[in-house]
């Protein structure tokens, strides 16, 4: 994946080459796989490794709209909560890895030029505190603490799955 990394220095510099190492651990966990093995569900909770890849990838997505300006972008209507950790019909595990760069590569332009103190306000939801606020900063912070704990879902996932382990 081509990024700013190579141009940006000191945070931003820090901030996305620790999310991309995460973004790689995440992906690796899918090299080889069929979109069968990709859909299969390997343990009792609904994650599967493409559903888990497109679930990253829109959460990702999410959270940097919030980060532009957006705050509306937090607001969740999901009416199928379970789909977006499966693969549906008509997906790829190519078509989301592919979304999923894209993503990657929006987030990594973004950084390059976001002021990292802005903050908006977060909706008003069960999840997130009354009257809270978000810097640009802190979302990169949890887009590196999600990807990171999706991508160890995913580890368990896939050597579960066929034996095989993205790290050790």
């Amino acid at each position: 994946m081509t990024t700013h990394n190579d141009t940006l220095t000191g945070e931003r510099a820090d901030l996305l080459e620790t999310l991309s190492v995460h973004r790689a651990f995440l992906r690796g966990t899918v090299a080889g796989l069929t979109d069968e093995q990709a859909a299969t569900r390997t343990t009792v909770s609904e994650l599967c490794l493409g559903g888990l890849i497109k679930h990253v990838a829109n959460v990702e997505a999410r959270w940097m709209r919030f980060a532009t300006g957006d705050p509306e972008a937090m607001t969740t209507n999901e009416t199928d909560w379970t789909g977006q950790f499966r693969m549906l019909d008509g997906e790829t595990l190519e078509s989301l890895l592919a979304a999923y760069e894209e993503v990657a590569r929006t987030t990594d332009e973004l950084v390059a030029t976001l002021d990292l103190d802005v903050s908006y306000p977060l909706p008003q939801a069960p999840w997130f505190p009354p009257n809270a606020r978000r810097s640009v900063r802190r979302v990169l912070l949890h887009l590196i603490a999600e990807t990171s704990q999706h991508a160890g879902h995913a580890d368990i996932i896939r050597e579960s799955l066929d034996g095989a382990k993205s790290m050790g």
